[in-house]
Order: C-alpha cells, then sequence, then structure tokens
C-alpha cells in the first residue's frame, strides 16, 4: 500500500507543508501490521478503511495528530496494541484521542435499540471531550455509509443509516461540516426509503434533459450581472441533493415541481460590503420571491454559518434559490470548525470572526503558529453537566454530573428505585453510592422485600430519587406513629373497660380538626395530641374525674409508703424529683422544699449542688424494700430511620413487663430519630435489663437513661 501512503502524505503537503513524514509513516506502518489478516465485508484488507478515514480528514485540512488517529482508530479495540504503546510512540495527545473515538465505537455497540436520538448525540459530544475525537468519528462513519452495501445484513444496514441520519448527520451540521452532512443524509436515505430516492433521482434526471446545461447557463448569467457592477465573483451550481429535496418535499407538503431550489447557486465576493452590493444588482436584475431572503450574514446560524439567501425568478423564468457569501464565509460553511483552525493558524496576527458557536462548542482560544496548546483549544464543553449511561436494554439515561446509581434507577422508574438493593456497572458490582460517567452500563439489582434507606438521601443527586426517599421515609415514619398510637388509645381505653371502636373514632374527627384516622393516632404517637384529652374527647359521656387523676398523679409523685424517712415532720408529701427520676435500688437523698414537701433525688444529680450550703435541708432516705410499685423513669433512645423501629421498640419495653406511659420526639434527620419515653418500672435491675434488650435490637443506634 505505499501508494496509498503516497497519496495521503500528498494531500496532507497540499494544506501543511511542515507535516512530518516520518511520524506519519510510523502510524501507518502500525496500522497496517496491527490490522495485518483482517478483512471488511466487502473482502478488501481492513486497514483500507483506515486509510479512507484520514483522507476523509485531510479534506477539512486536519492536523497530523488527529490523521495518526485515524490510521490507529481500530487498533486498540480490534487488534493487541495498546493505548500505552500508543503513548510512549506518539505521545499523550494521540493516545488520549484514540481512545476517545474506541469509548465511541463501544457506545455505538450498546446504543441498538434506543429511540433517544437527541440524548445519543449529547452522549457522544461529552464523551468525546475533544471535538477531534468527534470528527475522526465522522469521518469513520461517512466511509462506512461509502460501503454500507458491502454489509450482508439488511437489518444492520438500516440500524446503521438510521443512526447516522438521526445522530451523526445532525452533529456534522452543527460543527458546520455542511458536505459531510450532506453525504451522511444522503446515503442513508438511499438505504432507509431507496424507492423515493430513486423517484427523486428519475425526476432529477428528466429535468435534465429537458433542459440542457441549464445550470451552467444560469451561472453565466448570474454571473455577467455582477461583473457589470464591478464586482469580481465566481459562481457555482449544483443541483441538491434527493435527500434534502425529499425533506423539503415533506415539512412544506408540496410536490417536486413547486419547490424553488432544486438547483442552488452560489456567488463567491471579496467582501462583506460585495456581498449586499451583489445582492442589490441581482435583486434589480430579477424578480424576488417573496419570504425567501435571509440575513445570515448579520444574524448568523448557530453553527457559525454565514451567507445571503434569496430566491428569484432568474434567467430562462426559472425560480432559483442565490446564496451570497465571503471565501471565508464558503470555507466555514463547507468545512465547520476546521475552517476556523486553519484560517486561524495561516492568519495567526489576523483577527478572525467572533464565532459564537464555537464558545458553546468548544473552549477555543488564541492558537499559536507551533499549536503548543492545540489540545486544550479543542476540550469539549457541551453537556459538561451531564452524564448518559445505558440500562441493559441499550435505552439511554440522561442525568447530572455526580448522579449515582441510585439516581439511575429512579430515573428509570419509581418504583425501581423503591427497591434496588445493589448495582452492576460495566459488568462489575459496585456501590449504589457510585457516581456514573459517560457511556457507563448500568444494571440495577432488586429484591421485592427492599425499602429505601435514609442515607440514600446524602449522597443523591437528582430531585426525583430525593423527593422519592423523603416520601418513602414520611409514610414510613406516619405508619410507625399511627400504629403506637392507635396501641396508646387501646390501652387508655381498656384501662376505662371500654373498647376501641373505630367508627366512633371516624364519627368524632371532624370535632377533632382531622380527617382520617390513622392522622389521630399518629398524632398520639407522636405525642401531638395526649391520650387522655383525646379518650375524653371521644367519651364525652363519660366524666372526667378530675380528683381520681390527682389522685393518681399523687400516687405517682406522693409515694411516701416507698421510703424510710428519718426525722420527717409528720404529714409531709414526698415527690420524685424530675431532674433525675430516682428508683428503687439507687442510693438516695431527700430535699425538704418549702410548699412541696421532700423531693428525693438520687446522689449522684446535679440538681443536688443547689443545696450544698444548706446541709439543713437534707434528709436521709432509704428505699423500702417490701413495698412494690411501678417508678416512672425517662429514656432517650436513637433508632435507625428505618421502618419498623420505633414499633420493635416499643415492643421490646413491653416484652419486660415495662409499662410506656408517654412517647416524644426529640430530633429527626435523614438517618436517625430520637424518641424520650417515660416508662414504669420497679428498680434499677428492671430497668438495666430493659436497656440491655433494646441496646441490641437491630434497630436502636443506642439508649440510655435520660436526666435533666
Amino acid at each position: 500500500m505505499q501508494n496509498a501512503f503516497e497519496d495521503l502524505v500528498s494531500r496532507i503537503r497540499a494544506y501543511n507543508p511542515a507535516v512530518d513524514e516520518a511520524r506519519l509513516k510510523a502510524a501507518y506502518d502500525l496500522g497496517e501490521k496491527a490490522h495485518e489478516g483482517q478483512t471488511r465485508a466487502s473482502g478488501e484488507a481492513y486497514f483500507t478503511h483506515p486509510i479512507s478515514v484520514a483522507n476523509i480528514l485531510t479534506d477539512i485540512h486536519m492536523d497530523s495528530d488527529t490523521i495518526i488517529t485515524a490510521l490507529l482508530h481500530d487498533t486498540v479495540e480490534d487488534c493487541d496494541v495498546t493505548l500505552d504503546q500508543i503513548e510512549d510512540a506518539f505521545g499523550k495527545d494521540v493516545a488520549e484521542l484514540v481512545d476517545g473515538v474506541t469509548k465511541l465505537t463501544r457506545i455505538e455497540l450498546q446504543s441498538e435499540g434506543t429511540k433517544q436520538a437527541e440524548n445519543l448525540r449529547k452522549l457522544v459530544v461529552a464523551t468525546s471531550r475533544d471535538i477531534r475525537v468527534l470528527l475522526v468519528k465522522l469521518a469513520d462513519r461517512t466511509h462506512n455509509m461509502q460501503t454500507i452495501e458491502s454489509f450482508a445484513r439488511e437489518d444492520k444496514k438500516q440500524r446503521i443509516a438510521a443512526e447516522t441520519r438521526d445522530i451523526y448527520a445532525p452533529l456534522a451540521e452543527r460543527i458546520g461540516l455542511t458536505h459531510i452532512q450532506r453525504e451522511l443524509e444522503d446515503r442513508a436515505f438511499a438505504v432507509l426509503v431507496p424507492e423515493q430516492r430513486q423517484t427523486i433521482i428519475n425526476r432529477l434526471e428528466f429535468l435534465a434533459a429537458q433542459t440542457d446545461n441549464v445550470i451552467s447557463r444560469i451561472c453565466q448569467e448570474i454571473q455577467s450581472n455582477i461583473d457589470k457592477g464591478g464586482i469580481e465573483c465566481q459562481v457555482f451550481g449544483r443541483r441538491k441533493t434527493p435527500y434534502s429535496i425529499w425533506r423539503k418535499m415533506q415539512t412544506k407538503n408540496v410536490l417536486m415541481e413547486h419547490l424553488a431550489d432544486v438547483m442552488g447557486f452560489r456567488v463567491i465576493v471579496p467582501t462583506i460590503a460585495d456581498c449586499y452590493k451583489a445582492l442589490g444588482l441581482l435583486h434589480g436584475a430579477y424578480p424576488t420571491v417573496m419570504g425567501r431572503f435571509k440575513d445570515y450574514i448579520s444574524t448568523p446560524k448557530r453553527n457559525g454559518y454565514q451567507s445571503i439567501h434569496t430566491g428569484v425568478i432568474g434567467p430562462m423564468n426559472r425560480k432559483i434559490e442565490i446564496q451570497i457569501r465571503t471565501p471565508e464565509m464558503h470555507d466555514t460553511a463547507e468545512r465547520g470548525v476546521a475552517a476556523h483552525w486553519s484560517y486561524k493558524a495561516k492568519n495567526p496576527s489576523h483577527d478572525a470572526p467572533d464565532y459564537n458557536w464555537v464558545k458553546d462548542l468548544i473552549s477555543l482560544v488564541e492558537l499559536d503558529t507551533a499549536a503548543t496548546d492545540f489540545v486544550e483549544h479543542t476540550k469539549m464543553e457541551m453537556y459538561a453537566d451531564q452524564v448518559f449511561c445505558f440500562t441493559p436494554r441499550g435505552d439511554l439515561i440522561a442525568l447530572p454530573r455526580g448522579a449515582t446509581a441510585v439516581d439511575f434507577a429512579y430515573a428509570v422508574h419509581s418504583k425501581l428505585g423503591d427497591i434496588c438493593t445493589g448495582v452492576i456497572i460495566n459488568q462489575k458490582p459496585r456501590q449504589l453510592a457510585t457516581q456514573l460517567e459517560n457511556g457507563d452500563q448500568v444494571e440495577i439489582i432488586t429484591d421485592s422485600e427492599a425499602k429505601p434507606k435514609p442515607e440514600w438521601e446524602s449522597f443523591v443527586k437528582t430531585g426525583r430519587a430525593k423527593s422519592a426517599i423523603k416520601r418513602f421515609m414520611r409514610q414510613s415514619k406516619f405508619i410507625e406513629f399511627s400504629r403506637v398510637g392507635r396501641a396508646l388509645l387501646d390501652r387508655e381505653f381498656r384501662r376505662h373497660e371500654k373498647e376501641l371502636d373505630d367508627e366512633i373514632v371516624k364519627d368524632s374527627l371532624t370535632a377533632l380538626g382531622l380527617s382520617k384516622i390513622d392522622d389521630l393516632f399518629a398524632d398520639i404517637g407522636e405525642g401531638r395530641r395526649s391520650v387522655k384529652d383525646v379518650f375524653y374527647k371521644l367519651n364525652p359521656d363519660i366524666e372526667r374525674d378530675i380528683s381520681k387523676e390527682k389522685s393518681d398523679s399523687t400516687r405517682t409523685n406522693d409515694i411516701s409508703e416507698s421510703f424510710y424517712i428519718t426525722e420527717a415532720v409528720d404529714g409531709m408529701a414526698v415527690h420524685i424529683a424530675k431532674c433525675c427520676h430516682p428508683i428503687p435500688g439507687e442510693d438516695v437523698v431527700g430535699i425538704v422544699t418549702t410548699g412541696k414537701g421532700i423531693t428525693v433525688h438520687g446522689r449522684n444529680c446535679d440538681t443536688l449542688r443547689k443545696f450544698v450550703e444548706a446541709p439543713e435541708l437534707w434528709l436521709d432516705i432509704q428505699w423500702n424494700r417490701r413495698e412494690v410499685r411501678q417508678h416512672i423513669v425517662k429514656i432517650e433512645a436513637t433508632l435507625i430511620h428505618e421502618p419498623g423501629a420505633l414499633a420493635a421498640l416499643c415492643s421490646g419495653i413491653g416484652q419486660l413487663n415495662a409499662n410506656i406511659t408517654n412517647i416524644q420526639s426529640l430530633n429527626r434527620d435523614t438517618d436517625f430519630f430520637t424518641f424520650l419515653l417515660d416508662i414504669e418500672v420497679e428498680n434499677t435491675t428492671h430497668l438495666q435489663s430493659i436497656l440491655a434488650v433494646l441496646g441490641s435490637n437491630k434497630y436502636v443506634e443506642s439508649v440510655t437513661r435520660h436526666t435533666l
């Protein structure tokens, strides 16, 4: 293939006389050797493909690194060549470019079946990072389309053609490679709807036969009219591609005969001022077609395209479209961003046009003649805030950068997120908190019994995942509080020898300012409503015995019979201190409090510091070990924020013959919630048993006795 190499070098030398031929030859030889023995579907040696891709890139005057990448772009994927070998031989830039093209090839293999063309276009751009990767891929796809008839399987041809039409042709248009866009569209058109394309071709041939040399005659007349105005110009004419004609027939819903722009003409003039002068000359010579004028010079297209478009009733009374532009505009229209690079390289001191579209597409700053920072100037910035990942079926999911496997699961479906338990990313098990990268294939592992975890909220990125997790946690917490509240109200009913009837409760909901019975139970369980207040509101026929409640209070507070008290005044009330809630088995001391009687504190209670200088108020007290009764003690329990945690806590206390008299929520966050409970216990031994059992519960993070 020596002639092929010499032809390639000749092409490059035409726009870059300083090409490093030895470096290029080394890449050529490596690629040829790596693909030795491999053939394409057509039967040709495989290496003819990389050579053709490189030749396509010379048409847009790409730099040597990009040409070398084209020669080696399939070696890592299909041969035994490694990226390290490429970096050692040709440098880091080429290795990164080859790696980028390789990744895009792998994405293509996953994309079959996906209909999300716009997302896949974004993925291609996001994965490319360096725009030269995308240019190599477009050249690669162009040659594949040029040889698509050699593919044996019709379904494969259809898939590649559809992908070309929906993804690669729009990308070529986006970066201004108009000639590649046109070729990709028309070749895809030939595969997807060959009958309609052939009909259009037949019609074009018929028109050409009727009007011999019509294009050249129109060109001569246009040039003559502009020459009369003293403006140098070149005029070119061509028939539109079958695909562009077909698309306009579809969008305008007209027959081919009614299209005004089956033929297109370009007028190239030296300056922008000449563009507008030429426009005036043409409008003076021919009637205009209303609605056909567009000024893309004063308002360029987003891809940098500039030109004046006008429609006229031209020579031979034909409707024609004329585009008027400068040589620089024409170069940009044909070669896009590549034209901008070569223009700047050839004219480093010249102020190039300000292409706003380039700012959207790449970070492009001033290039020096040595192009030492060339890679940095071609970094892609579009969609830098997004990642695009595949489901096992090939569907594409777009997520914000930093998104995790849990975000992916919820993006696919909220139910999938709720029951996910693990993830496999690119065939390897990973943690659910793993941040995803562009092109990852993500398989979510599920369990129908699984539930969202509170800690997920700390690492998920998407609002959809966050809201779903919060919603589930709210629902779970509500269910737990409702269950506990029902149990507390049921116990209060039983204390009054009555049965809790849901229908009676429902009839009273309006009076309680609620609409659902579970809302009432949840309020009780969370401590927002007193269980006694609710009971008497539900049973207005039962007279509330305040004296009995006071007696009950005295029974719990004035507990003289529980102690041996020396030197106590007869009739003095005895109360358990609320700050420390001592219980039998603890060392205690009595403090005489004016108006209250004797308050019993544990000897380690911090409150006793207030009475250090008043020894006359201290009394010796001991527990009456014969008297057995329940004593209130406060415990503080921190539970893991999971469904069933609060129910497990309450159940554990009940199983140890302790009774909950009050429950209050102290603190809640994404991972834990803390409750303060008043429980009735017999003594310290009973309390320690409760704390030990609760501490071993899987839902309990910590449990301690609470003191003020």
